[in-house]
């Protein structure tokens, strides 16, 4: 895989929703490092997930600095186990970051593949909560915290994630993600 030939997308940062106040990819979800997310997620490539951070570290800078958490998007349980890992995690682990699990994954939720993106975001409505751990909770209130995940496609799972973290009190919800799509169905 040629790391070097991952292109920045243009325009670098994204909008996603009124609850993220700024979002950025490190890239497209194309070409090489489309092959390196598949081999992280579906194949259990764990050790891409260091090599994906630090270009995240290098890319998204603008998204870390300041922030006070990196709050990776949760799996649901089910999900975590017939994976064995949760890739968003592993990527929060290799940024800069102090790493929370303040949210958690309450319902399993259909696959968002081939869903457009009015669909995506009725799937991910009401699949957030608050860790029930209280101090996780806690430790969000009037902080700025990024959400990092995989993919965004539509940001329906970012949106979610972040409005959670909004109810529990953040003062500020960035997100960034190892690639975005670049363009989006109605």
């Amino acid at each position: 895989m040629c790391w070097r030939s991952i292109a920045a997308p243009t325009p670098p940062l994204f909008a996603i929703s009124d609850v993220i106040d700024r979002a950025q990819a490190i890239g497209l979800y194309e070409g090489p490092l489309r092959s390196i997310i598949h081999s992280l997620k579906y194949e259990g490539r764990r050790s891409l997930a260091k090599p994906l951070a630090t270009l995240m570290r290098d890319r998204c800078g603008s998204i870390l600095d300041g922030a006070d958490f990196a709050v990776p998007v949760p799996l649901h349980p089910s999900r975590r186990r017939e994976r064995g890992f949760n890739q968003a995690l592993d990527l929060a682990r290799g940024l800069t970051l102090p790493v929370s699990r303040a949210i958690r994954r309450i319902r399993a939720t259909d696959s968002q593949i081939g869903l457009p993106a009015a669909g995506r975001h009725r799937n991910m409505r009401g699949a957030f909560a608050p860790s029930r751990v209280p101090w996780r909770s806690r430790a969000i209130d009037a902080r700025v915290v990024v959400l990092v995940d995989d993919v965004s496609t539509t940001g329906a799972t970012l949106d979610e994630c972040a409005r959670v973290l909004k109810e529990m009190g953040a003062r500020e919800v960035r997100a960034v993600t190892a690639a975005r799509v670049a363009t989006l169905q109605p």
